[in-house]
């Protein structure tokens, strides 16, 4: 019994909710972390919940993916261990637990928002009609990832009814892009000469050269598109603490440093993360499973803890 339990949870996937972490976005950005309405929860509160019902969606997903997928995982030789696929975990026990979550799914968003039960709908829409379809499909492949994410910025962003920078969505759009291609290298290395026989159909219509075109493609759009929407951020509170706390120092400096745009202070750290994601995915082979690389490269995940950090205080100071 506990065996199963274990087999049940790996299939689940719970380091991939780290992917989830994404509904947040907006709230973070829109400076509203800390609000919270007289009578109501916080707003952090409130997307924590649809961070929640994500989490139980997309593990219920990788279930559906792995039954879709269970004949093809067999013959392939990584996925050939996964619980499902070895026959470990039984089918009978997987179906049921997938739905169970979607039917969780369904009444924890009962009394949420009319556009995040859409946007919940629309992802796991999106989800199997990848399983089914799109992954076999090469560039379509690569946009329905992306198209994950960009559902949950926005759902997080609806559930409190937030604004978001145009900008911003780009940025999450190219960073989605990026790790979507980045996989594509991976999957290309690790599978080296079984690449024809094992890879997924849409695999075989990229060429190495191709990929490292696109790979160039959205690291750049990724830190660019996130300069710009740092440059438009306008931080102002943070310009008038400059002020009353330090009114000499700050007239002191030239104007060449007052600026009040002070997010840009946090683009080195993003510039640094795509160059190292890079470097771990063409130097190291890896980029297979973005939430592992995350969870193991002590560079990188002290980039994105010292990125937060400024964030926080730059915003939230």
């Amino acid at each position: 019994m506990v065996n199963l339990i274990f087999l049940l949870i790996k299939s689940l996937r719970p380091k991939q909710w780290l992917k989830n972490l994404a509904v947040y976005a907006a709230l973070i950005f829109s400076g509203f972390f800390f609000y919270q309405e007289a009578g109501q929860a916080s707003y952090f509160v409130i997307v924590s919940f649809a961070f929640f019902i994500f989490c139980i969606l997309t593990s219920s997903v990788y279930l559906i993916n792995d039954l879709l997928d269970i004949e093809s995982d067999r013959k392939h030789p990584f996925k050939k261990n996964r619980p499902i696929a070895s026959g470990k975990l039984p089918i009978p026990i997987a179906v049921f637990s997938a739905a169970t979550g979607l039917a969780l799914v369904f009444f924890l968003s009962l009394g949420l928002p009319s556009f995040f039960k859409i946007l919940v709908l629309a992802y796991f829409c999106l989800q199997v009609f990848y399983s089914t379809k799109l992954k076999k499909i090469a560039i379509f492949d690569i946009l329905s990832i992306a198209l994950g994410f960009v559902i949950r910025v926005y759902a997080g962003a609806v559930i409190v009814n937030l604004h978001m920078n145009v900008w911003f969505l780009l940025t999450v759009i190219s960073i989605s892009l990026f790790m979507a291609v980045g996989k594509r290298q991976s999957e290309r290395t690790l599978l080296g000469d079984n690449s024809g026989e094992f890879a997924r159909i849409s695999l075989k219509k990229y060429s190495q050269r191709l990929l490292d075109q696109y790979t160039a493609m959205f690291a750049t759009s990724t830190w660019l598109t996130y300069a710009i929407f740092t440059f438009q951020s306008y931080s102002g509170q943070g310009v008038n603490l400059l002020y009353e706390k330090f009114p000499n120092l700050y007239f002191v400096l030239p104007k060449t440093l007052q600026s009040q745009k002070l997010l840009m202070l946090t683009l080195p750290f993003v510039i640094f993360g795509v160059m190292r994601y890079l470097q771990l995915i063409y130097e190291e082979n890896q980029g297979e499973a973005p939430a592992d690389i995350l969870l193991k490269d002590k560079p990188l995940l002290a980039t994105v803890f010292l990125w937060v950090a400024a964030v926080f205080f730059v915003i939230y100071a």
